[in-house]
């Protein structure tokens, strides 16, 4: 199944952000940002784009996406092989994790963490002590899916931004096979995005209002959108 998509809204976004994570919840967007020197989580207010508070990672790190479970919030970085998990309302650091491969994107689905490095890889981490529980290779009829990227858990299937391309992917958490993709071309133009850096990036899913909005690396907008199956 292909989807296509209606924009519903749309609202500012830090044209400066290069989106890594992207978070709903509580009526805040929560958003973590790459590139070393310049890598942050931040909580926004979606109707004005307005950072309402922010945190700089060291200088060493390049920050990768992010979840929160519980009252933590929980980020990757690139290839430093070392997550941070902060308490969500002061940003504060409460402790450091660590993982044998390239931290992409982070999700959960209630009881455990999901993890992409960027492989056709998914990864189930204990949101305890991290450690790796399960692991599934996400294919569709042509083979594996690499490239996972930025992750979202939405009604039970994970979606999966795939680096680079206009898509995003419906994953069946359970077996790995891509159940259906989301065509977002149109909408990736609309921004002034592209393929190469300014790429389709960040999912984020408001449970309670049952809305979807997607943004991507350095564009000037947030979306909401609506999913429709292409004729």
């Amino acid at each position: 199944m292909v989807y296509s998509y209606k924009i519903i809204n749309s609202y500012p976004h830090d044209s400066n952000a290069f989106t890594q994570g992207f978070v709903a919840h509580e009526g805040f967007l929560y958003e973590g940002t790459g590139i070393r020197r310049r890598s942050t989580i931040r909580r926004t207010e979606l109707s004005t784009g307005e950072v309402l508070q922010s945190h700089t990672l060291p200088d060493s790190l390049f920050g990768e996406g992010i979840t929160i479970f519980g009252n933590e919030l929980i980020q990757l970085t690139w290839r430093s092989r070392t997550g941070l998990v902060y308490d969500k309302r002061s940003f504060s650091v409460l402790r450091t994790f660590h993982y044998d491969s390239e931290g992409w994107g982070i999700t959960h689905d209630g009881k455990r963490l999901i993890m992409s490095d960027g492989t056709a890889a998914l990864y189930f981490l204990n949101p305890e002590t991290f450690a790796v529980t399960g692991k599934i290779t996400v294919h569709d009829k042509k083979g594996p899916v690499t490239m996972l990227n930025e992750l979202e858990y939405i009604r039970g299937d994970i979606y999966a931004n795939v680096w680079r391309t206009h898509t995003i992917a419906i994953i069946d958490p359970q077996t790995g096979r891509v159940r259906g993709w989301i065509d977002l071309e149109g909408l990736t133009r609309h921004a002034g995005g592209d393929t190469t850096l300014k790429t389709l990036n960040g999912i984020a899913y408001d449970e309670k209002t049952n809305r979807m909005f997607v943004t991507g690396k350095l564009w000037p907008e947030i979306y909401e959108i609506e999913l429709h199956p292409q004729e």
